[in-house]
C-alpha cells in the first residue's frame, strides 16, 4: 500500500454527483449497474489529473484523507491549507530495498501545496451510499480515470474486512475518508463492498455470470472480505463451469486462495480426482470393461469412437493416465488383459461354429463383435506404441487360424481385418515385431486374408485398398531374401488366378526382382543376370518409390 495523508478536498480534485441507489430489506446496498460506469466514462471528455504516488501497480494502494464536510454545491476555499503526515505500513516498508522510507510521526507542520487553479476535475465522478447516515467516505480512484465515493459506515467494514479493519482501526485520529488508488476493478469493488450490508450474500451471486464472480471473488480476497470469498466458493463449487477456459480461470484463482476459514476442496474436488479411493487404472479397466460389452451397437461405436480421441489426446500429451512409466506400463497391461479375453471369446465361438454347424448364422454377430472390439483394442495400443506384443499373441492363435479355413467367408472376414491391420502397422512402422513374428504372420495369416479379400473390399464397410496392399509389401520385403521369394512366388500364383480379388502387390515383387537379378548384394565385383536397363522400372503406385513414399 502507498502513503496515507491527511488532506483537504481542493479545488481540481474530483467532483462528484449522486446517483441513486437501491436500499433493500437488509440494509445499504450499493451495487450499481455496470452500465452506469461504462456510460458515464464514455460522456466524460477533460483529461484526468493524476498525482505521482508511490504504490505497486498490481496492488491496491490506500490513501486516507481528512477533509472538512464537503458538498457538490460548494467548492472550497483555493486559499485553505491543512495538516499533512505520512506514515507507512508494513508491506510500504518492504516495498523497496533501495529507496527506504521512515515513518514519521504527525506533525502540525503546514506543507506548501501547489496551485490548483489550472487543475482540472477528473474525468468521471460517482458517489454511492446515504451521506446523511454514513461516518465514513471511500473513494476508489480506478484506471481510465473512473473515481467513485462511496458513503459507509465504519461499524461495517471493520466488521466485514480485515483490509479496513486494520487501516480504520489502527489510525488516530480517526480520519472521515479513505482513499484507495489504482483500483484494478472500481465497479465489482463498489459491489463487494456493498454485499458487507447483506446477510445472504449467497442469494446475491445467484444470478451472476461465472466470469464476475471470480472478480468479486478476487476483490474479496484482496479486502479480506472472509465471508463473501466462502459464498462465493460456494457458488463456484455448485454452478457448472462452462468450456476448459473458464475452467481454467476458476481452478487457477481458487488454487493460490489463502487463508483461515476459507474452503477450497469442495471446489477444487471438481478437477482433482481421489487416486487414493479409485487409482485412474482401475478406472480406466472399468470404462474397457463397459464399452467392450455394450449390448447396443450405436451407442457402443460412439463411445468406441470418443474414448479412442481422449486415449489420442492423452497420448500426445504424455500423461495417459500419468505421466509414469510405471502407470503407462501397468495401463498397457489393462488393455492387453482385454486382449486376451475377447480372444478367448472369439476362440470360444469359432470352436462352436465349427462344432455345431446349424449355429453358424447366430454366431456370425457374436464374432462381428468380439473382432470389432480387438481391432478397437489394437487401434489403442498402435496410438500408444506398445503393440508389438499383440502381434506376438496373434500369430499365436494357430487354432484359430485353422478354424478360419472351415467357416464360410462371411462368417469369418472380420478376422482378416485384424490381420490387415497388423500389416499396415508393421509398413508404416508402427510396430516392431521381430523377424521371427513377421514370418509368421505372413506364414499363418496371408493366405486367409488373400481368400477373404475379395469380401473385405465389398462387405466390411470402410476399406483403403491401397493402403492394406502397400502394408502386406512393405512387411514382406522386411524378410530375408529367400523368404521374400518364397512369398512372393506363392503369391504371384493366386493373384494370377484371382486377379483384382487378391491384393496387388507389384510393388514388393518389383522391389524383390530388382533385389534379386538386377542389383543383388554379395561379393565385390557380382552382377546380377540382367543389366539395369534390361528390366522395366514401374512408377507410380506400383513402383518402389509408391510403396516406400506412402504415410
Amino acid at each position: 500500500m502507498a502513503e496515507i495523508r491527511v488532506s483537504r478536498l481542493e479545488q481540481g480534485q474530483t467532483k462528484f454527483k449522486t446517483v441513486p441507489i437501491a436500499v433493500t430489506p437488509e440494509g445499504f446496498w450499493c451495487c450499481p449497474s455496470p452500465t452506469v460506469f461504462h456510460k458515464t466514462i464514455k460522456t466524460q471528455q477533460n483529461p484526468i489529473l493524476s498525482k505521482p504516488k508511490s504504490s505497486l501497480p498490481t496492488q491496491t494502494t490506500l490513501v486516507e484523507k481528512k477533509q472538512t464536510p464537503v458538498t457538490t454545491e460548494k467548492k472550497p476555499s483555493s486559499n485553505s491549507t491543512s495538516s499533512r503526515t505520512d506514515s507507512l505500513t508494513p508491506e510500504q516498508r518492504t516495498h523497496s530495498s533501495d529507496e527506504p522510507v521512515v515513518n514519521p510521526p504527525l506533525t502540525n507542520e503546514k506543507q506548501p501545496r501547489s496551485k490548483p487553479e489550472n487543475a482540472p476535475p477528473r474525468k468521471v465522478s460517482i458517489e454511492f451510499g446515504e451521506a446523511k447516515t454514513s461516518d465514513l467516505k471511500v473513494i476508489l480512484l480506478g484506471k481510465q480515470g473512473l473515481a467513485v465515493k462511496l458513503s459507509v459506515h465504519r461499524s461495517v467494514l471493520v466488521e466485514n474486512s480485515d483490509f479496513f479493519a486494520r487501516k480504520i482501526s489502527g489510525q488516530q485520529p480517526i480520519f472521515p475518508c479513505l482513499e484507495i488508488d489504482n483500483c484494478e476493478d472500481v465497479e465489482i469493488y463498489v459491489e463487494t463492498i456493498g454485499l458487507m450490508y447483506c446477510k445472504e450474500l449467497k442469494q446475491r451471486l445467484i444470478k451472476q455470470s461465472v466470469s464476475r464472480v471470480l472478480r468479486i471473488l478476487k476483490a474479496g480476497e484482496q479486502l479480506g472480505f472472509t465471508r463473501c470469498v466462502q459464498s462465493c466458493l460456494e457458488y463456484l463449487e455448485a454452478v457448472p463451469w462452462v468450456g476448459e477456459d473458464e475452467e481454467d480461470k476458476v481452478v487457477s484463482l481458487v488454487s493460490h486462495l489463502e487463508g483461515e476459514g476459507i474452503k477450497v476442496k469442495p471446489v477444487l474436488k471438481r478437477v482433482s480426482p481421489d487416486i487414493s479411493s479409485n487409482p485412474p487404472n482401475d478406472t480406466f479397466s472399468h470404462i474397457l470393461e463397459l464399452v467392450l460389452k455394450s449390448k447396443d451397437e450405436k451407442a457402443r461405436r460412439e463411445m468406441k469412437s470418443i474414448v479412442l480421441k481422449l486415449l489420442r489426446e492423452n497420448n500426445n500429451n504424455n500423461n495417459l493416465p500419468s505421466t509414469s512409466s510405471t502407470s503407462s506400463d501397468s495401463c498397457s497391461e489393462t488393455i492387453y488383459s482385454s486382449c486376451r479375453i475377447s480372444l478367448d471369446s472369439l476362440l470360444s465361438f469359432f470352436r462352436q461354429a465349427d462344432q455345431e454347424v446349424e449355429k453358424i448364422k447366430l454366431l456370425e454377430k457374436p464374432i462381428a463383435l468380439e473382432a470389432d472390439n480387438l481391432l478397437w483394442l489394437l487401434d489403442i495400443l498402435l496410438d500408444r506404441q506398445a503393440a508389438d506384443e499383440f502381434a506376438v499373441i496373434w500369430v499365436s492363435q494357430q487354432e484359430l487360424a485353422s478354424i478360419h479355413k472351415k467357416l464360410p467367408v462371411v462368417s469369418r472376414r472380420h478376422i482378416s481385418v485384424i490381420t490387415a491391420r497388423l500389416f499396415v502397422g508393421i509398413g508404416r512402422g508402427e510396430i516392431l515385431p521381430n523377424k521371427e513374428t513377421r514370418y509368421l504372420l505372413i506364414k499363418i495369416w496371408l493366405e486367409a486374408l488373400i481368400e477373404d479379400y475379395r469380401w473385405l473390399q465389398h462387405g466390411c464397410g470402410p476399406f483403403d485398398r491401397k493402403v492394406v496392399e502397400e502394408g502386406i509389401g512393405r512387411t514382406i520385403l522386411t524378410l530375408p531374401l529367400e523368404d521374400q521369394r518364397s512369398v512372393l512366388i506363392s503369391w504371384l500364383g493366386s493373384f494370377l488366378r484371382a486377379g483384382d480379388d487378391c491384393p496387388n502387390l507389384r510393388g514388393a515383387f518389383e522391389v524383390w526382382w530388382r533385389r534379386t537379378f538386377v542389383r543383388p548384394f554379395g561379393a565385390a565385383g557380382e552382377m546380377g543376370i540382367f543389366r539395369q536397363g534390361d528390366i522395366p522400372v514401374g512408377s507410380g503406385v506400383g513402383g518402389v518409390e509408391g510403396v516406400l513414399d506412402c504415410d
